[in-house]
């Protein structure tokens, strides 16, 4: 039952938006009642932050399988050509936590924590495998390498069907290889 919440609750978030959504629209569409609902999650706060950990744990599983490579360069563009390969998707609704973060845009928020929590991670994902791969520079390509992340999610969300995923990977690999 706390996952079906959990599943309904985001498909909400992702069509509607987190503050466009409540808790009756929640307990409606996966009909059950209130009670149910708090039963597994206390508030919506605490539901949101349990989706956007889902999320990202998802998104982390399914770029852990893609990007194993050879050497720590070439895992580092595995995945960061993942990411826009994901973000290229034709369902792809956005990252949640991004999406999240601008909803709540007060930084003692722990919905907007949680979203600069997500952004820290890929970051030093990024900046671990530049270390690993020698580059020099690594945190401030790990910063360059969020950047076109992050806006070619906002940017492809908002502007669909034109090439900007293709422009990004070309960005990317622009990027390491001037790093390396």
């Amino acid at each position: 039952m706390r996952e079906y919440i959990l599943e309904v609750a985001g498909d909400l978030f992702s069509r509607q938006g987190i503050n466009s959504t409540s808790v009756d629209n929640i307990a409606a569409q996966a009909q059950v009642a209130k009670v149910t609902l708090y039963k597994y999650f206390k508030s919506k706060e605490l539901l949101i932050i349990e989706h956007l950990r889902t999320q990202e744990e998802k998104l982390w599983q399914r770029l852990a399988e893609a990007s194993r490579q050879e050497s720590a360069l070439a895992e580092l563009e595995a995945l960061v050509v993942g990411l826009l390969d994901i973000i290229g998707e034709k369902d792809f609704k956005g990252f949640a936590s991004i999406k999240a973060g601008v909803e709540f845009p007060q930084p003692d928020h722990p919905v907007n924590q949680r979203s600069r929590e997500f952004s820290r991670q890929l970051r030093s994902q990024f900046a671990e495998l530049a270390e690993k791969a020698g580059i020099k520079q690594a945190e401030a390509l790990a910063l360059q390498l969020a950047l076109v992340v992050e806006g070619a999610a906002i940017t492809e969300r908002s502007q669909q069907g034109s090439d900007f995923v293709g422009h990004a990977k070309s960005l990317v690999k622009t990027l390491i290889n001037s790093a390396s």
